[in-house]
């Protein structure tokens, strides 16, 4: 800001945020935006929903300002694994009028550190910092300030060098979406690089980005929270996780599908909803789970430990709970016309893979989440989508 007197410092409400389903006065004038409900945080069982829920994955800031310079200060919270390399600060994308402009990051903050042998926590709590964004085009614009994906981040305040005011409706459908770590943004370099947020705005729709890092399990208290949420466009994608985790056998899970979807449909009858399998992922595709880290001082990657002659007991691989989500979805579909199945390797598939392989041997690159992103907007959005505009 050039002098005091030109700073305007705007509180962070609910009125410029979008993408988020609760924000919670966590104090000292910060606000934690989160993308779970209260009554859905209560009953999370263990700290990686917890967390991954308040890392804001498609949570923005929007407003509309004749400010050229913006700054937004926050705490963040920064995740680290003892003796594993320390993650880059997370990004904040700023976008005028739709366009990606300026990215920044803030230094310092709250540090939790996990030791993933003994699952003890340690916090090492920093100062606020400030995400600057200088020499912004001249007059009246829609900014919208994308929040790191993989980052917590307690807002404080918004200073400018004009007056703002909450960004107005521009008759956009909401498009939520569940799913996994990919879903979350798992290796994507920057908040707006996400394949949902590249889905997102080659659909032109509005996200809420409900991506659980590890997290995509048929939980209930999910699918109350999807209910419950306004939206013109649903979809969830499912698999991985519940394969990775070897959280269930091949009985629980078809009546755990069942009971998502119709906790879904109590909110949303008739609301076009895309249920999409797991991407081709050739560690899991006829190995069960659980997922192991493979850690060689330098890089990390993932290993299937499950053994293949256990899929005849009833244990998960990919393509069993591939064909099991066509099944249900394919039964459900008779009496529900606005449900759909979409299969994951038309996402990413083989020919992908061999193109951009995944280097952990689970996520997508940067470039992985471009191309999943486009292929998703083109099955979904483009004409005869599921998702594409009625005219009837």
């Amino acid at each position: 800001m050039d002098t005091p007197h030109h700073r305007t410092t705007t509180p962070v409400t609910e009125h410029l945020l979008r993408g988020a389903l609760d924000l919670e006065d966590t104090g000292h004038g910060r606000l934690l935006p989160h993308r779970l409900p209260p009554a859905a945080r209560r009953q999370i069982p263990d700290d990686q929903l917890a967390l991954a829920q308040a890392q804001p994955s498609g949570v923005r800031l929007a407003f509309r300002t004749r400010a050229t310079t913006v700054e937004l200060e926050t705490l963040p919270t920064k995740r680290t694994y003892r003796g594993y390399p320390a993650p880059a600060d997370g990004v904040y994308d700023l976008l005028v009028d739709g366009r990606l402009t300026a990215q920044a990051t803030v230094t310092g903050g709250r540090v939790r550190t996990t030791d993933i042998t003994t699952g003890s926590v340690d916090i090492h709590e920093g100062p606020p910092g400030t995400a600057h964004f200088a020499d912004l085009p001249a007059g009246d614009k829609n900014i919208e300030i994308w929040l790191p994906h993989n980052e917590t981040t307690e807002l404080i305040a918004l200073h400018t060098d004009a007056p703002v005011e909450p960004a107005r409706a521009d008759g956009r459908r909401v498009w939520l979406h569940h799913g996994s770590s990919i879903s979350h943004g798992a290796n994507a370099t920057h908040p707006t690089a996400t394949w949902p947020a590249v889905a997102a705005a080659l659909g032109a729709v509005e996200l809420i980005n409900l991506g659980f890092n590890g997290s995509a399990l048929l939980d209930p208290f999910t699918a109350r929270a999807i209910r419950d949420t306004p939206a013109d466009l649903i979809s969830v994608k499912l698999g991985i996780n519940l394969v990775n985790s070897d959280a269930m056998r091949l009985r629980a899970f078809a009546p755990a599908v069942h009971g998502f979807l119709d906790t879904v449909r109590e909110g949303h009858p008739a609301t076009p909803l895309l249920v999409v399998s797991a991407l081709l992922c050739p560690i899991h595709e006829n190995t069960p789970g659980p997922v192991a880290p493979d850690f060689d001082g330098r890089t990390l990657s993932y290993r299937a430990t499950g053994d293949p002659a256990e899929r005849s007991a009833g244990r998960l691989t990919l393509i069993t709970v591939r064909d099991e989500l066509a099944r249900i979805v394919a039964r459900r579909a008779a009496d529900d016309p606005h449900l759909h199945y979409l299969d994951g390797r038309d996402l990413y598939g083989e020919a992908d893979h061999a193109e951009l392989p995944l280097p952990d041997r689970l996520h997508p690159d940067h470039a992985g989440h471009r191309r999943i992103g486009e292929n998703f907007a083109r099955h979904a959005f483009d004409a005869g989508g599921p998702f594409a505009h009625r005219t009837d």
